[in-house]
């Protein structure tokens, strides 16, 4: 049997499955693979607005359930998380027989996506400590539902097998009478990507021979004859090699890697030696589009205006935009082929996502951002032929954020736009930043560049001890104050006007930086981290925040299409090495969330 030597390497290891799913311990267990099942008791209580993408979602859970303290030592724990996402809304068990409706009602008659995030936790002793390894990845299924009657619903719903599935449905028992269609791996709606788990482990314990690099693809998993000819790994330790990487699908040799989206693969022309369609490179032409729509609907205040008066008809919604009817209902049709809204006979409702993210008023809205992309991002690519003859430097100029100064040149309202994008995106990925080390030994910190202070509040509450100070631009702090909510955390919350390149720096054991450094060349970079090494105190720290480099090729196009228009992303070891050049010793890295890395590094003691 092809996948017996991949769950065989796992034969003699003491595996933990850390999940109390009956689906999971009968899918492992006919595969072949002894492990011992201790539930992981971590609270599921992850703020899933703070996630770039549902997937992310999944794995953090899967990877904070592997990660448990509480379990014994053992040599390989295996966590995982399923999730049901329709219109980018996460779906997880219902509360009670009303939620479950509620969720089902949502499934009716649509395709949803149905995530497994899977984390692979190896350990081992390390001069007395446990020390661990994680390998995390995802697998996405796509689900259809039939239109289903209510009475069908509710009898499904009585029946009680919803209330302990992801998505208020059990595709494996009476819920399959509710599908349509399955598009991708059956087992992962069922609970656990089975043949994904095996190709990690075939990537983990097997790595490609050098000779074999630019032949294999690890997109399957390799055959029992190359698994033969391999040495086994498992004589010289429990070494399971590199350090994963997530995303869907194996890794690619070396040799793959520089193909375009798209390009055609000699091994994949069709019998008449013609290429296939070229979808990914076709797909990459037509995305300013979808961009665009979003930008223009956010603009004209659409998801604004049916958050408080939807659903509406589509000739409705043009006269209270004085707009024209075909143009308006040509928007809207867009937008729900987007997944931004939804169509009935009623009339265009915003999804739950567009009312979360979209709509100007929600706490967790993006509209700021999306709006100043459109006002200043879009114009640094329609110019991108010029930047790039020119030098890429001339982008930063294109986004009139920042003159060569560092001061904000454009009018009161541009600022507030700015300030309005920051705001808006730092709300994704503060509390990731604030807790991704225990700051807890600070008892105050200066937040340089701080914007609006959305980090330096979630750093209050996270740490009640903490006195935060908000360093930036006259112009900046002037406008703040519209930003700020109440609560008892904002006492401890002070903004002072000043140039970090130029005025003196407050006073505060701890330094942060987030998404600065790389809006700077070299050398204003080396000032700055000059400046905060000769303001620092022994003893005290510096906390950097930034959107890194990937050390593998995981979600590389992400910080290459950010690097043409806020600096070249730099990698964690290039972090690491800044910090210790400017007088920072045990230099520490973690990840924030999906879009962050985060840096930690304490001033040497002379």
């Amino acid at each position: 049997m092809v996948l017996c030597p991949v769950i065989g390497k796992l034969q003699h290891k003491h595996v933990v499955l850390a999940s109390a799913s009956p689906r999971r311990q009968e899918i492992l267990s006919n595969a072949g693979l002894r492990f011992e099942v201790v539930p992981s008791r971590f609270k599921e209580k992850l703020r899933k607005a703070s996630f770039a993408t549902p997937y992310a979602y999944a794995m953090e859970t899967a990877k904070q359930k592997a990660l448990e303290k509480d379990l014994r030592a053992p040599d390989v724990v295996i966590g995982a998380d399923t999730i049901v996402v329709v219109g980018a809304v996460i779906l997880e068990k219902p509360v009670d027989k009303q939620d479950a409706y509620r969720m089902l009602s949502r499934l009716n008659g649509k395709e949803h996506s149905v995530f497994t995030g899977v984390a692979i936790v190896h350990c081992c002793s390390k001069d007395g400590r446990l020390d661990t390894e994680v390998s995390e990845f995802y697998e996405e299924t796509t689900v259809k539902f039939s239109e289903l009657s209510e009475e069908l619903l509710w009898e499904y719903i009585n029946s009680g097998e919803p209330m302990d599935k992801a998505g208020g449905y059990g595709i494996q028992a009476q819920g399959g009478m509710l599908v349509e269609y399955v598009h991708g791996d059956f087992l992962n709606v069922v609970g656990f990507p089975l043949n994904h788990f095996c190709k990690e482990l075939a990537r983990l314990y097997y790595p490609p021979r050098p000779e074999d690099l630019h032949r294999v693809r690890h997109a399957s998993i390799p055959a029992v004859d190359t698994f033969e000819n391999l040495s086994d790994m498992e004589a010289g330790g429990s070494d399971p090699g590199q350090s994963a990487e997530g995303g869907r699908g194996g890794q690619q040799a070396d040799g793959d890697r520089s193909q375009a989206p798209g390009a055609p693969d000699a091994a994949l022309n069709g019998a008449d030696g013609r290429p296939p369609l070229p979808a990914g490179l076709l797909e990459l032409m037509d995305g300013f589009k979808a961009s665009k729509v979003l930008f223009t609907a956010c603009k004209l205040k659409l998801f604004d205006m049916l958050k408080d008066q939807g659903p509406l008809k589509a000739v409705d919604i043009a006269r209270k935009l004085n707009a024209c009817a075909g143009g308006t209902e040509w928007l809207l049709d867009v937008c729900v082929a987007l997944g931004l809204l939804e169509k009935t006979h009623r009339g265009y409702s915003n999804t739950e996502v567009a009312t979360l993210h979209l709509a100007s008023d929600g706490e967790h809205s993006l509209q700021g951002l999306a709006e100043y992309n459109d006002a200043h991002v879009w114009g640094v690519f329609t110019r991108l032929g010029p930047a790039v003859q020119e030098g890429a430097d001339q982008t930063r100029g294109a986004l009139g954020v920042m003159e060569e100064e560092g001061h904000l040149s454009q009018s009161r309202e541009m600022t507030l736009q700015f300030m309005r994008a920051m705001h808006s995106l730092s709300k994704l990925t503060a509390h990731h930043v604030a807790t991704a080390f225990d700051l807890s030994r600070f008892t105050s910190a200066c937040d340089l560049g701080g914007c609006t202070g959305i980090l330096a509040r979630e750093l209050a509450q996270e740490y009640p001890r903490l006195q935060v100070t908000v360093f930036d631009l006259p112009e900046v702090t002037e406008l703040s104050g519209g930003f700020q909510r109440g609560g008892r955390q904002t006492e401890r919350i002070r903004f002072v006007p000043g140039d970090f390149f130029k005025d003196n720096l407050p006073e505060a054991d701890l330094y942060v930086l987030s998404r600065i450094l790389q809006d700077w060349p070299d050398d204003k970079l080396h000032k700055l981290l000059s400046r905060i090494s000769s303001s620092c105190k022994p003893g005290g720290g510096l906390l950097v925040a930034e959107a890194a480099a990937e050390e593998k090729e995981r979600a590389s196009r992400r910080p290459r299409l950010r690097a043409l228009s806020a600096g070249q992303p730099r990698s964690p070891d290039e972090h690491r090495w800044l910090l210790q050049r400017h007088g920072f010793q045990d230099v520490r890295v973690a990840r924030a969330g999906d879009l962050l890395h985060v840096v930690l590094g304490t001033r040497a003691v002379p």
